[in-house]
């Protein structure tokens, strides 16, 4: 049986930038990224542990945490931020850089993932964010544990995003992979979650269900 679900990607790739230096920074590949966020979460999780002097119990609560809060920042962000544009032509300039683009070349797989200079970047500043966050609630320390988590929070979520692109659904997630194509093909104001379908649920954007025939 068989959705109505368009299933035909846009082949090619957009033109970010005309700079070619800035336009290879746009992209990315799997081992890359695996390489590289995973150098820095691992790190991340030492310098809490022997650095900071957190103990397991309390770090293992905090990581797992900020791994459920990132399913949040994942739909709040893709809702409110990748999908915000309107007629000023710098909101719409960020919106193509940010998520537009994506939304026109979905099979593009070297843009699939976060790359590693931008993706640094902007953990730096969500760093700097929590960090202000939980320095004024007075636990600043524990920042260095809710960080990790959040940070691999964010890397599944985008292992998830790329696989849903390039790759046939296993069964136990084919509902998961259906949602995210709704979303694009359908429904681009529904369905903003990627890694669950959770907050659509909480929030009211959950995709009709298509009809089988």
């Amino acid at each position: 049986m068989k959705s109505k679900v368009d299933t035909q990607y846009q082949v090619g790739e957009a033109q970010i930038f005309r700079n070619k230096f800035l336009e290879r920074l746009t992209k990315t590949d799997l081992k890359s990224n695996v390489l590289v966020y995973g150098i820095v979460i691992a790190a991340l999780i030492y310098f809490a542990i022997a650095k900071i002097g957190l103990s397991v119990t309390v770090f293992l609560a905090w990581f797992f945490f900020g791994i459920a809060f990132w399913t949040l920042a994942e739909y709040l962000l893709h809702r409110y931020l990748f999908h915000w544009v309107n007629e000023n032509r710098f909101v719409q300039r960020f919106h193509f850089i940010m998520h537009g683009s994506h939304h026109e070349f979905p099979k593009d797989k070297q843009r699939l993932l976060m790359p590693p200079v931008p993706g640094l970047i902007l953990a730096s500043v969500l760093f700097g964010v929590f960090y202000v966050v939980f320095l004024i609630t007075g636990y600043t320390h524990l920042v260095y544990g809710f960080f990790p988590g959040f940070f691999l929070g964010y890397l599944m979520y985008s292992f998830v995003h790329r696989a849903i692109h390039v790759s046939r659904p296993p069964k136990r997630f084919k509902n998961l992979w259906l949602h995210h194509n709704l979303h694009h093909y359908q429904y681009p104001n529904k369905a903003f979650g990627v890694s669950n379908t959770f907050w659509d649920k909480v929030f009211g954007t959950m995709p009709p269900k298509p009809k089988q025939h």
